[in-house]
């Protein structure tokens, strides 16, 4: 093993198991740029291609906001870097206001970047291996009304209207197989099988799952893909996708948040209709472990949320009901 000093850090040349794999790119590290670079950005962002285009964004985005604050610090290079500092950084985003999912986030996203540092020989230690975002009561996911589901699924379409089919399927999507936004923009033709009643689904960290639909939802695609998929696509649309947006590219997350605003009185977030996809399922009857198959959650810990939702609004069914509750 080798040692060489750059700006205050001490890089170990050494070899690397599982070399060149998708775990470990084979990307070397030269004096040149961890001089011009001490937290080797772009070896990092080479690193992170291989997960979703929008976690990459999101750690990439973490990253630079701790390096801004490092250097108001006075800190120059992650091999001066301390677990107590990353405290202090940690206690000043809580101070902010912000969430504690973003809080939980942007600690996931430090972690990650210190954790590869050291595998790659560029810390002695990782000073991010035990930090931990702030506890706190958990926040219940919001839920769809009844009268707010029936004014979203079951308003009239206009059949003439191409744009009003597409809208209805994306809706119909969400609802019928409890998808994330990601999920429902990434869906390609193949994907569809109407003989079956499923979709195959792409989720979080490019796992794989199989759901089903009911028979509404399919006759609604049925008629998309016949009556208006063609409207809706231009010279340059991608010939793979299902759902497009009114420039032809494929359908994206804030398309998906003008069409709820439109069909929707009342402020609703795409995701509300994924938790209450997953409550009702929950509410008639569904084991735990076939809702947390049919959301992709990688743990039963995530899925147990809505067992929350479920009992309050049995407590709250109870004490508007029972006589003397």
């Amino acid at each position: 093993m080798r040692r060489v000093r750059l700006r205050g850090m001490e890089v170990r040349r050494r070899s690397l198991p599982n070399c060149g794999t998708d775990r470990y790119p084979l990307t070397m590290v030269t004096e040149a740029r961890a001089v011009a670079d001490p937290f080797v950005v772009e070896d990092y962002r080479a690193w992170l291609s291989g997960r979703s285009a929008s976690t990459s964004r999101a750690y990439l985005r973490d990253l630079d906001q701790l390096r801004s604050w490092l250097h108001e610090q006075g800190v120059e290079s992650p091999a001066t870097v301390e677990t107590r500092l990353l405290r202090r950084w940690l206690a000043d985003l809580t101070a902010s206001g912000l969430a504690r999912a973003t809080l939980q986030r942007k600690v996931a996203s430090i972690r990650s970047y210190f954790r590869w540092l050291e595998d790659r020989g560029l810390l002695e230690a990782d000073p991010a291996a035990r930090l931990r975002a702030p506890s706190g009561g958990s926040r219940l996911p919001s839920l769809v009304g009844r009268v707010e589901l029936a004014e979203l699924l079951d308003s009239p379409v206009d059949p003439d209207d191409p744009w009003a089919l597409r809208d209805q399927v994306v809706l119909e999507l969400l609802y019928a197989a409890g998808l994330r936004v990601a999920e429902l923009c990434g869906l390609d033709l193949d994907d569809v099988s109407l003989g079956s009643g499923t979709l195959r689904i792409v989720g979080k960290g490019d796992k794989e799952r199989v759901v089903p639909i009911h028979e509404s939802c399919a006759v609604w695609i049925e008629r998309y893909l016949e009556e208006s998929r063609a409207a809706t696509m231009t010279a340059l649309s991608p010939s793979s996708a299902l759902l497009f947006n009114r420039r032809g590219t494929r359908l994206g997350t804030r398309d998906v948040r003008r069409i709820i605003d439109r069909r929707s009185s009342t402020p609703t977030h795409p995701h509300a209709l994924r938790h209450t996809y997953a409550t009702h399922l929950l509410d008639g009857g569904a084991d735990l472990r076939v809702v947390q198959e049919l959301l992709g959650h990688a743990s039963l810990q995530t899925t147990q949320i809505y067992t929350h939702v479920s009992k309050e609004r049995l407590q709250r069914v109870y004490d508007q009901t029972h006589p003397r509750a």
